[in-house]
């Protein structure tokens, strides 16, 4: 899927996320603030001036998101949105707009008591979408902003021996039985068990 995609997802699905910070001790700090507007690449959230939230964000212009959808049933129906990215405090031409499409927010900050809040963008940074409802589980990263893309997977280089090891203890069978053997990026759980496993020295943990 595009980023627009997940942002909708995040926005219309999920909703209410959790939001991690840190204070000026660099002590973590997480409440759920709820998604209030995307666009094609970034998003749109809101708090009040008198929150400790806001002097943290004004302050750090950095922020770690993560969401996953609601219904009944365990975590194996549902799916999960990360972000992690840099903000921005947009002010409040956005407000209105953002009480239109969110109308429950009038019963919250009734008529003019909205003002106490400003519109926070995130306008770049990286994403991650974990699909637990799929067999095996479907992973995808995304950027927002035109960010460049950097992210850890577990590779099987030419070392490899064709032991067949790796497979074995992978919980979601997603190494193909190749020469070299080799992972399905989109399917791996990254609990590293086959690393852990080769005799062969054969599998990284690469950033890319």
């Amino acid at each position: 899927m595009t980023t627009k995609k997940y942002l909708q997802m995040l926005q219309k699905e999920i909703h209410s996320t959790a939001f991690a910070t840190v204070d000026e001790n660099g002590l973590p700090h997480v409440r759920i603030i709820d998604i209030m507007l995307v666009d094609d690449d970034s998003l749109y959230f809101i708090t009040a001036k008198g929150k400790e939230f806001y002097r943290q964000i004004e302050r750090q212009k950095f922020v770690a998101i993560t969401g996953m959808t609601g219904g009944r049933g365990d975590s194996l129906t549902k799916k999960a949105i990360s972000i992690r990215g840099k903000i921005k405090n947009v002010g409040q031409d956005l407000l209105d707009k953002i009480f239109e499409l969110n109308p429950y927010m009038k019963d919250i900050y009734p008529t003019n008591t909205r003002y106490a809040l400003e519109v926070f963008q995130v306008y770049e940074g990286q994403g991650e979408y974990f699909d637990l409802s799929s067999k095996p589980i479907y992973r995808d990263t995304f950027t927002l902003g035109g960010k460049k893309e950097v992210h850890s997977q577990y590779v099987i280089d030419k070392n490899c021996i064709g032991c067949d090891k790796c497979a074995k203890v992978c919980p979601q069978q997603c190494i193909d039985k190749l020469s070299p053997y080799s992972i399905r990026q989109e399917n791996c759980l990254h609990c590293g068990l086959c690393l852990e496993t080769c005799p062969s020295n054969a599998i990284k943990l690469l950033t890319i």
